[in-house]
């Protein structure tokens, strides 16, 4: 019998290249195949966020309506950024282009919000699944692994809140997983965008822009001009509009400094409980025994993610630290980081036992009953999670009612053009920017002082929610049609 060569065993065994062998199922997959579910991808969110917006009837928070307000001033060259909203250049792009539409373009910045919030699930989806389906042994590993991680970012506390009030925060967290997933699917030039219009809407993510730069600049120099192009227009629409259009270059920070919602305490100590309570206890600690798993492993993907989670959280800290208010939302994209690191965690239990292959079949059965404990346990946190937001989405669609109300209330007394000839138009500090999108003028013409305006003698109309419509009064009016003002 002739001996086989030396060179065809080593042949057979040679290990796949590395880009085949990081590539998840799907991108081996025939390219008809591939494009039909990046349109799935692509298509999926937006239909259901037409039909979640339908169903939940509520309106914007009020960040947003001062969003849309800057729309509509810069077509008209009023733009005015010295009130609240602080400055942010990301939904102004929205805003914008979307003021073209007149009255429309309050419902298309609430499909594109929910859009964007809901590709972020799909986002920590993928990359969960890439991460586990590079080398998992089991092949329903990968997709339970994809399925936690966008449950995960769902159980984020509020998330929902702000998705379905329409707020920028879930948005920022999509565009940060999307930009995670275009590096991972050797996406470069997506990467750079989605890190750049992150940027756009909160200053954490500038740390990661840098680092996403300078790898660029090094690795692949034919992405320089789009580098310097990326920062130019970070600095421009950050720092250039608000040169023009408020007392300062700088006027974001100015205005959030001294914030009633900042932490008042040990600042180091609050912000990290503040981040902490983002998510379960339990989903935490799951997402600490990936990292151990991931280390194990030699993972440096995974430890990248945990990197840029405590890299996003020592920002914030020092953000707190500075004065600036360090909310929970704006720690929204670490809490998502948490829920791709557990989902890697039940995904490495489930299709990657580890230990001596004699034990293969013991481990594989342990790590089953590890996930099936740890989806039990994250059970109570999910109800009571889903209760908060009902309860929370009851008080949005009264809060809706009492704003779909303002419109009317505004036409029975004259219309918006005769009020704003009235005098300043005064109302609850909440519904400020609200009744500045329906009476069309800028955000710093509404008062909210009602005691000092009424005793300035200055011609005022007040508009005051009564939970069933709206009472608008006409105060030290001279105009006959003023004094007539009411509804």
């Amino acid at each position: 019998m002739t001996q086989p060569t030396r060179s065809a065993a080593p042949r057979l065994r040679e290990p796949e290249p590395r880009a085949t062998r990081a590539s998840p199922a799907w991108a081996t997959a025939p390219r008809a195949a591939r494009l039909r579910l990046l349109w799935i991808a692509a298509v999926a969110p937006a239909l259901l966020s037409l039909g979640l917006v339908a169903w939940a009837r509520t309106r914007p928070g009020f960040d947003p309506y001062g969003w849309l307000v800057w729309g509509r001033q810069t077509l008209s060259l009023s733009l005015d950024t010295n009130a609240a909203p602080s400055w942010k250049p990301l939904p102004y792009l929205f805003t914008v282009p979307y003021a073209l539409f007149g009255n429309g373009q309050l419902w298309l910045w609430m499909f594109t919000a929910v859009a964007i919030s809901l590709a972020g699930v799909v986002f920590a989806a993928r990359i969960a699944y890439r991460l586990v389906g590079r080398d998992a042994e089991r092949s329903y590993a990968a997709p339970a692994a994809a399925v936690f991680a966008g449950l995960g970012v769902l159980a984020i506390q509020d998330y929902s809140h702000y998705v379905l009030s329409y707020q920028s925060d879930p948005v920022i967290v999509a565009l940060c997983l999307g930009a995670v997933d275009c590096q991972l699917s050797r996406r470069p030039r997506w990467a750079l965008a989605l890190w750049l219009l992150a940027s756009l809407g909160r200053p954490e993510v500038w740390p990661f822009l840098g680092l996403f730069c300078l790898w660029a600049w090094r690795a692949l120099p034919a992405m320089r001009a789009l580098v310097v192009a990326a920062l130019l227009l970070l600095v421009g629409l950050w720092f250039g509009i608000p040169a023009v259009t408020a007392r300062s270059p700088f006027v974001a920070g100015t205005n959030a400094l001294g914030s009633v919602r900042a932490p008042h305490g040990n600042k180091v100590v609050d912000t990290m409980s503040r981040f902490v309570h983002l998510q379960p206890v339990l989903l935490e600690v799951v997402a600490l025994v990936g990292v151990a798993l991931a280390a194990l492993r030699r993972d440096r993907v995974t430890l990248a993610v945990a990197g840029g989670a405590v890299l996003w959280v020592l920002v914030e800290i020092a953000f707190a630290l500075h004065g600036w208010p360090a909310l929970p939302r704006y720690m929204f994209e670490a809490a998502a980081a948490l829920a791709v690191l557990a989902a890697v965690a039940v995904g490495r239990l489930l299709g990657d036992p580890l230990g001596p292959a004699r034990w293969a079949g013991l481990a594989r059965w342990t790590g089953l009953a590890l996930v099936v404990a740890i989806c039990a346990g994250l059970v109570p946190a999910a109800v009571s999670r889903v209760r908060d937001e009902r309860s929370d989405l009851s008080a949005q669609r009264l809060r809706t009612t009492e704003i779909n109300r303002l419109a009317p209330a505004i036409s029975r007394a004259g219309g918006a053009a005769l009020i704003r000839g009235c005098g300043e138009p005064l109302t609850l500090l909440e519904y400020q920017t609200i009744l500045a999108w329906h009476l069309r003028i800028n955000v710093a013409r509404i008062g909210w002082k009602f005691p000092r305006a009424i005793r300035s003698g200055r011609p005022i109309v007040l508009f005051t929610p009564r939970g069933n419509g709206w009472r608008i009064r006409a105060r030290h009016q001279g105009v006959a049609a003023c004094r007539r003002v009411a509804a």
